[in-house]
């Protein structure tokens, strides 16, 4: 076989090398990822195949949308099911919105017995106050002996 450039023989792997190493593609991940629709547009879907009424039109809503029958079917069914306004809600632990105001409505109650304690306690200096000044003979408004 003389299918070389200049004429000189080829093996038969090299010619197969060469052209399938110019069209692959260098975009392949190493892994695929799972695709994710968001329960809206699984909605959105049922709704228009549900609008469909001539023959094909479903399978060509599927083919430029990219998805398979099956996902139409159970989207259908969790739909019926009324499980799809569920999948709206992210999955794994609750966010710790009620943790952080427990923790706030703590801090302010620590805050609050702490600053009733030292009113307690001005009260309690300023009553010892007046009678000191009620003993010397001191006005204690303005500091002068009456």
């Amino acid at each position: 076989m003389r299918n070389g450039a200049n004429g000189t023989p080829l093996s038969s792997g090299e010619g197969r090398r060469s052209a399938a190493a110019s069209a692959a593609d260098p975009e392949v991940s190493a892994k695929a990822t799972r695709r994710r629709f968001t329960a809206a547009y699984k909605l959105s879907i049922v709704e228009k195949a549900d609008a469909c009424d001539t023959p094909g039109e479903i399978g060509e809503l599927l083919r430029r949308e990219g998805l398979y029958s099956s996902h139409l079917s159970s989207w259908r069914k969790a739909a019926r099911g009324g499980s799809l306004r569920r999948l709206a809600r992210k999955r794994g632990p609750r966010p710790s919105g009620g943790k952080s105001e427990a923790r706030r409505v703590r801090k302010l109650e620590r805050e609050n017995a702490r600053l009733s304690e030292e009113l307690r306690k001005a009260r309690i200096i300023i009553d010892v106050q007046g009678k000191v000044a009620g003993l010397l003979g001191v006005s204690p408004g303005d500091g002068k002996r009456s």
